[in-house]
């Protein structure tokens, strides 16, 4: 079974969070609504690649940010490729900023009530990934 280390970041503002929808740009999971992600490069430490992608994905940087929760890996089955799993690793920062800034990745984001989380098509197991940070 081959395996892909991801970070899944939340933004938290208020009671709402923030998701975003990917575009047709990326390799996969494509127009599904996703948190903040990306491929953990190496033996970089999942917290850092976190920021990282946070600012890439939403313009806002690591002092606008604050970790309130680094939630347990999660392994999820890939629907889109055979015998490959990704092993997750899910972050909850608050965020005084709403305002952000998309890159190719994503066509659109969404702050939302936690509950509504389930109005959308998601990335496989995006429920599971955010409750292990509430």
């Amino acid at each position: 079974m081959h395996k892909t280390k991801i970070v899944t970041s939340f933004l938290k503002n208020s009671e709402e969070v923030l998701i975003l929808k990917r575009s047709e740009k990326v390799k996969s999971m494509k127009n599904l609504w996703a948190g903040i992600s990306g491929i953990i490069e190496d033996e970089e430490k999942p917290v850092k690649r976190a920021k990282i992608e946070i600012f890439e994905e939403v313009g806002i940087i690591e002092s606008d940010i604050t970790l309130v929760k680094a939630g347990n890996k999660i392994l999820i089955e890939s629907p889109q490729y055979e015998n490959h799993q990704w092993e997750v690793y899910p972050f909850l920062f608050s965020c005084n900023k709403r305002e952000i800034k998309l890159n190719w990745e994503n066509s659109d984001a969404k702050w939302i009530q936690m509950d509504k989380l389930n109005n959308f098509t998601t990335v496989p197991s995006l429920d599971k990934v955010l409750a292990r940070l509430f």
